[in-house]
Parts: structure tokens; sequence; C-alpha cells
């Protein structure tokens, strides 16, 4: 299907980026630009030939005019783009080396225009109408219940509407305090029982949802327990993920799956340097997103995919800006060279 409507659900951060990798306590400045979760799905939606509109409330201010401006540069429709309150969320972004992981600090969430958004804000049903697709993620469910309660009605309008639901696990432990597995549980459940694609693996079942596995030899035996029971119980279409290692000398190993139709398809193993993480993983689920929407056999969605989490981690900055010609070159040939 190409040139798809699809929407994504969630806030759109500041994100301020400590130069090079130096730690907070070393730097001077910090460079800033507009991201989250649902703005990185949206904008790689849009470089892969769909529109994508982008489903929030930015402040009625300056630091608002430029959000909006910048989203508009990635391409994201704004007819879905509120404007109230004074706040935007932001996080601090510390790059990490060799051993040393980056880290992200979150700041001033609570009080930003997204998280405030009052009841009805959004027209869920004008949504419906226009979309394909609607994204959401764990980050955005973890804020407070009047979030929640927007996800649960624009997920139940998209789908009663025929549209599909993707939810990303995207379990954060410092967004959901002590007992977060605890807490999160029920508002996960609910967000699975209406989803049509979920990204998550072995380890979202067993700590978010509390399954515990027979086998204990291996990631991959857990997997191929945990996730079919998952989408047997919730009635899901789709689950997709990855697995990762990181080596030592800043570089990491990749390997995606997928499952669909009581069967699991697995993307050959990754090798890449880092250059910058942050987004990749929306870079994977935008990835599966375009494959299901165009119908693609699950080899070619979930060898899709990893490539372009792949790419995601040579671009500086969280939002995935590669074409599907770049995707696919990288999935057949070998990169590096100067292109001339």
């Amino acid at each position: 299907m190409p040139n798809a409507k699809v929407a994504a659900f969630g806030e759109v951060m500041m994100r301020l980026a400590v130069p090079g990798c130096e730690l907070l306590t070393q730097a001077n400045t910090l460079n800033y630009s507009f991201s989250g979760t649902g703005v990185n799905v949206a904008a790689a939606l849009t470089r892969l030939g769909h529109t994508g509109y982008m489903v929030s409330r930015l402040p009625a201010n300056p630091v608002g005019d430029a959000a909006a401006s910048s989203l508009g540069k990635l391409g994201i429709h704004p007819a879905f783009l509120k404007r109230g309150g004074q706040y935007m969320g932001m996080y601090f972004l510390e790059s990490g080396f060799g051993t040393r992981p980056s880290r992200v600090t979150y700041s001033n969430r609570l009080e930003s225009s997204f998280n405030t958004a009052p009841a009805g804000e959004y027209d869920v049903d004008s949504i419906a109408r226009t979309v394909k697709l609607v994204h959401f993620c764990g980050i955005t469910l973890a804020m407070n219940d009047g979030v929640r309660q927007h996800m649960q009605v624009l997920a139940k309008a998209v789908k009663a509407a025929g549209g599909t639901v993707v939810f990303d696990c995207n379990y954060r432990p410092s967004l959901w305090g002590d007992n977060g597995y605890e807490k999160a549980r029920p508002h996960y459940e609910a967000m699975l029982q209406l989803a049509d694609i979920v990204m998550m693996n072995e380890k979202d079942a067993m700590y978010t949802l509390g399954m515990i596995p027979a086998s204990r030899e291996g990631r991959e035996e857990q997997l191929r327990e945990l996730i079919p029971a998952v989408a047997a119980q919730y009635d899901i279409a789709v689950i997709a993920g990855t697995h990762r290692s990181i080596q030592g000398n800043n570089t990491h190993s990749l390997r995606g799956f997928m499952y669909k139709e009581r069967v699991f398809t697995f993307s050959r193993t990754l090798n890449f340097a880092v250059y910058d993480r942050i987004g990749a993983g929306d870079a994977y689920t935008s990835g599966i997103i375009h494959g299901e929407l165009n119908g693609f056999p699950p080899e070619t969605t979930v060898g899709f995919a990893a490539a372009a989490g792949m790419l995601a981690h040579t671009i500086a900055g969280d939002t995935p800006m590669s074409s599907e010609q770049e995707i696919r070159r990288a999935m057949t040939e070998a990169v590096g060279d100067v292109e001339r």
C-alpha cells in the first residue's frame, strides 16, 4: 500500500545533547533538536513514501513554534497537532563510548503541554477516518492516566474504523519508578488487547507481563516459547523485535525477528559501529510497519527493518533519515565507500 496515511501519538520532546562523548558535568554547551518516539516513526515513514501525521500538543509559545517548524522540515503533516500549555518535555543525552553506555535524563515531562492535554483535546473521529494506521509506545503510556485515556480512546476509534493499531512496549524503568513492572502491567495489558502489531521481545513478556518461561537455556529459546503465547493470548497478528549484543569497541550486533501466522522469521545478524544509537529502535519499528503496509514477505520485512535500524545508528540525531533505496542497498551490499 504505497503512500498510506499513518499517525503516531506521542510527546514531542526537546533533545539536549552534550557535544561528542562528554559528560554533562564536563560540557559547557548543549545542542538542541526535537524528537520523540512518535516523531521518529512518523518521520521515518514519511521518508519511506507514506503521509505521516503527529498526534500531539505543543506549547503555545516560541518553543512550540520551533518544534512545529522542525516537524515540518521532517515532512510530518501538521493536521493533528494541537497548541496549548506552556512547557515542553526535555531530555539530556550523554553519548556513551566503549564500555560506558549512553545516558538519557528526562526533565519537565509531567508539566508538558502534551502530558497536561485535557480530555477531548484530539479529534479522534477525524483521525480515525483519515489514517490507515496509528502508532503508540510505552514511553507515552508511562506518563499519567489522562494520557492513557487519550491512547485508549484513539486506539479504539482507529480499530472501529478498520485501521491498524501498533504498540511498541518500550518499557523505561526510570519512568515507572519503584515496583515499575507491577504498576505498568495493567496498562500494558490494556494496550495489547487493542494492538494488531506489537514490538516486544521475550524480556518484555517476562518482566512487563510477568510470564515465566519453562526454558531458561537462552534468549532465543525463551523467545520461541513466550512470543507465541503472547500472540495467542491477546490475538496479535504480528510481534517483532530485536536481539542486540554490544562489544567493548563501540560495535554492536543486531538480529531482528518477526512472528506472524505462527511462524518466526529472523534477519541475518548485522555487525556495525555506532555513531548515535538513540532512535534506532524506532527505525526498526518503521521498517516493520512499512513492510506490513506494502505486503512484503516476512523475510523481506524483517531484513528491511534490521537494515533500517543499522543505518539509524550511523546518523546523528534521533530521527531515522534513510530512504527505501538506501535501506535496500544496505540489505544487499557492502557499505562504507564513497558514493560517486
